[in-house]
């Protein structure tokens, strides 16, 4: 997200974000060892887009080809009213069921990672984050979509660890505070 909490700018566009290798390189660590990707419609549409196909040049072999192979073959929910069918080892699921979801998170295999948004404002609505891993980029965007919709209840947590990466990016974790 940007410093000023927005995720994408009004037009949806992401082209601030500071990805670099070392960045890269994180990602690959932290989401190789997860048990499943559960994302919305548009985040899965984006990463569908470019990811498969991400590591066929053999000029590519860096961590964003590695990643190519670290999603393909990860298990994946999108969540979607209007997607029909997905490819690259995904469960279309309709809608967020609660016991479902904890049902998936106590089966072995790691932590799931949860993308988009409006999916992650329905999971902590139904409380069901138990952890926020935040990416801040050193940029001002002045306006777009906020990682964080209006919300009535208040979430109280706690940090848990820090890092700062080479580009100015800084990573903040928390888990749930009395969890």
């Amino acid at each position: 997200m940007s410093l000023d909490g927005f995720i994408e700018g009004p037009r949806r566009e992401i082209d601030w974000h500071q990805g670099d290798d070392e960045l890269h390189r994180h990602f690959n660590e932290e989401l190789a060892g997860m048990g499943a990707f559960l994302d919305g419609r548009v985040t899965h549409e984006l990463m569908a887009d470019f990811w498969p196909e991400a590591d066929r040049d053999p000029a590519d072999d860096g961590p964003m080809a590695e990643f190519a192979s670290i999603w393909r073959n990860m298990p994946k929910y999108v969540h979607s009213w209007t997607l029909r069918r997905a490819d690259w080892n995904t469960t279309v699921v309709r809608e967020v069921v609660p016991e479902e979801v904890r049902a998936l998170k106590e089966q072995p295999g790691g932590d799931l990672a949860l993308g988009g948004a409006g999916l992650a404002a329905s999971f902590a609505a139904l409380d069901l984050i138990d952890a926020y891993r935040v990416y801040v980029h050193p940029v001002l965007i002045g306006r777009g979509k906020s990682v964080f919709p209006e919300e009535e209840n208040r979430t109280a947590l706690r940090l848990t660890g820090s890092r700062t990466f080479g580009n100015g990016v800084v990573e903040l974790r928390y888990e749930r505070a009395g969890r």
